[in-house]
């Protein structure tokens, strides 16, 4: 669980447990004998704590509660030292795949409430196949406890059936059973979605956005090379994911999107579709589409229907989207183009989710994006493998300081981000951050300066030896010493004498 604030986390703090599954003696022994070694009793008490906020014999979603019943559970002290503890033990829940926290924020009462989203243990069979929890399990028992384990829980096949051949005599579902489809129940069906609905899915699921397979198959030629590897894209919806995902970052028609998949490339031998060398072939037709005014002027329409029907689904939540989420301590601060279209979280969701493309056009709001901006992003973005949660908030910074928008000033920063690995939406954030307090510590050092001072380190070299400051005669009046009548007389009389008078 990543808390950075100890505030927004709290036993007064609400929340609820979501559970689809029932635990047998299989799942129970694996917590005892495999999870438990990894990460020690007490997480496992809380993993059974979590799941006695449900009946045992029902499944869905628990009442919404304080978290002050699960420390008295627990035995937990309330203050920081309890919720950090508590922190720990659900953190190494997460990471062993046992449980997924998630935090939902309530307008009507201002607070956040915590979901606790509990899995089932693996069984021994996908357990074992899985290398980084089965190193872990080494670690910390040892690797022949390991084999001890693995014996207790999985049989061995019969030997003499190992080289034998099989044959599948099962009967499909069709085959026996003929359903009434005159008949369409819209109440039933209501209520099979809603339900299936509800269910905590077992790994995030990809949502496709875009295209689907029914009319990229239908406009696809028969006789492509690569017509094999489309007809898998119907049981692989990550690979769907990314196609739409380059379709709309560069807003590809769908017979766009069919030319380039029929493109030698695009696939790699193994089926996979090579993201980056679609993404080339996209940004090349993207270009080409911007030279023809009339197709951009239609292009331009459609770009603001599918921005209305986004706003519409703006109110799903994140985590049903698929789309990240952006901390509250990572916000930036909405710029003047978007007051009034967009409040401070939309904005945020709109930097951390959306292209680069898209953020463009929003600023190059009254005319079309320079091509030399745009060769210069795309150049970021293909060939420097910067994000595009990174880009977004580098146009963010370039947009909010009134930076030089050359491409010179574009890869000096980019140079920099590289430099200092940053990767992540969060890292950006706080690389700007640091930028600005820079610039303003330097402006206000150079306020209080002296301007001979600065004059000399205007001249030297940057950061090396100044050169050193010589006495300057001053203009302050000398006192003449008071000489008495005898003393002046003498003075005159010895100047006369070198003078040749006397």
């Amino acid at each position: 669980m990543r808390i950075t604030n100890l505030l927004h986390f709290s036993e007064y703090h609400r929340y609820y447990v979501i559970r689809d599954f029932s635990l047998s003696s299989l799942d129970l022994k694996m917590l005892s004998t495999i999870y438990q070694p990894m990460v020690g009793a007490f997480a496992i008490s809380l993993y059974h704590t979590l799941f006695q906020q449900l009946p045992a014999d029902k499944v869905g979603c628990s009442l919404m509660e304080q978290q002050r019943k699960l420390f008295l559970a627990l035995e937990l002290e309330g203050g920081e030292r309890g919720r950090k503890f508590f922190i720990e033990q659900t953190s190494k829940l997460e990471a062993i795949g046992l449980l997924r926290t998630n935090r939902r924020f309530v307008e009507a009462s201002d607070d956040y409430v915590y979901e606790y989203t509990l899995y089932a243990p693996l069984s021994p069979n996908e357990f074992f196949k899985n290398q980084h929890l089965t190193l872990l399990l080494r670690d910390k028992v040892g690797k022949y406890m390991v084999f001890s384990l693995k014996d207790e829980l999985v049989l061995p096949d019969l030997d003499e059936l190992r080289q034998a051949n099989s044959e599948n005599l099962s009967v499909p579902f069709y085959e026996l059973f003929r359903l009434n489809t005159q008949v369409v129940d819209y109440e039933l069906e209501q209520a099979l979605f809603e339900s299936a609905a509800s269910k905590p899915a077992e790994r995030p699921e990809v949502v496709i956005k875009g295209f689907q397979y029914s009319d990229i198959i239908m406009h696809f030629p028969r006789g492509s090379v690569n017509r094999a590897y489309v007809e898998r894209l119907k049981y692989e919806p990550e690979q769907m994911a990314k196609i739409n995902f380059v379709a709309k970052k560069y807003g590809l028609y769908l017979t766009d999107m069919c030319r380039l998949l029929d493109e030698d490339g695009v696939f790699d031998p193994d089926g996979e579709v090579a993201l980056e060398v679609l993404q080339h072939k996209a940004n090349a037709v993207f270009r080409q589409d911007k030279k023809r005014t009339e197709e951009r002027t239609r292009y331009m329409a459609r770009v603001e229907q599918g921005r209305a029907a986004a706003s519409a689904e703006s109110a799903v939540p994140s985590e049903e989207a698929g789309d990240k989420a952006v901390e509250m301590e990572f916000y930036l601060e909405v710029p003047d183009i978007f007051q009034g279209e967009c409040n401070q979280h939309q904005y945020n969701y709109i930097l951390r989710n959306e292209p680069y493309t898209f953020l463009l056009e929003k600023i190059f709001s009254k005319g079309t994006v320079p091509d030399g901006l745009l060769d210069t992003l795309s150049k970021v973005d293909l060939n420097y493998r910067l994000s595009e949660e990174v880009i977004n908030v580098l146009i963010h910074y370039l947009y909010v300081n009134k930076r030089s928008w050359s491409k010179a000033s574009i890869e000096f920063s980019v140079t920099d981000m590289l430099a200092k690995q940053v990767g992540t939406y969060e890292q950006a954030v706080q690389y700007i951050r640091e930028q600005n307090k820079y610039k303003e510590t330097k402006s206000s050092r150079g306020g209080t300066r002296p301007a001979a001072a600065s004059g000399n380190q205007r001249g030297g070299v940057r950061g090396g030896k100044q050169k050193p400051q010589l006495p300057v005669v001053g203009d302050n009046p000398v006192t003449a010493n008071q000489r008495t009548a005898e003393e002046r007389e003498a003075m005159r009389r010895r100047a006369q004498m070198l003078d040749g008078k006397l």
